[in-house]
């Protein structure tokens, strides 16, 4: 449980460095894809601490190996409205990380990558990309409260 949360931790660090350092000096829609990555893995790591503490807890059973199945399971069963939030956001990149794109504006600032996504146009760029990134360091601040017993 805590070894997940170590990964996920692990994961944020690497984004971190993507956002900040990488995307500084390559504008480019393959780092976003890099970025989104990574916080899928994140996030996968968490939701995965979250059902081995659940499942230490005698909360559940057993867990699919599933990552959408474990997400709808962590949502389903758990009270917390931020990791139901945290389940829509996981599932919203995934689509993001799955679908075609198109580049635009790539090697400068506005670099933009759009995903077409049931019919809607998505757009991803440098200010959407870090607050996906802080959004996702909200979560795992909650889940390590959760998963070390402060809540």
């Amino acid at each position: 449980m805590k070894e997940s949360l170590e990964k996920a931790k692990e994961e944020l660090k690497r984004v971190d460095h993507l956002i900040y350092v990488s995307l500084k000096y390559t504008r480019t829609c393959d780092v976003f894809k890099s970025i989104i990555e990574r916080l899928i893995n994140a996030i996968d790591f968490m939701i995965e601490s979250m059902l081995k503490k659940a499942k230490e807890d005698k909360k559940l059973a057993n867990f699919p190996p599933q990552p959408r199945a474990k997400c709808l399971l962590l949502a389903e069963n758990l009270e917390h409205e931020e990791l139901k939030e945290m389940c829509n956001f996981y599932l919203l990149l995934r689509q993001i990380d799955q679908a075609p794109f198109t580049r635009d504006r790539e090697y400068r600032r506005h670099v933009t990558m759009t995903v077409n996504i049931g019919g809607k146009k998505h757009e991803v760029d440098i200010d959407n990309i870090t607050a996906y990134y802080k959004k996702t360091k909200v979560f795992y601040d909650i889940i390590e409260k959760i998963v070390h017993g402060k809540e």
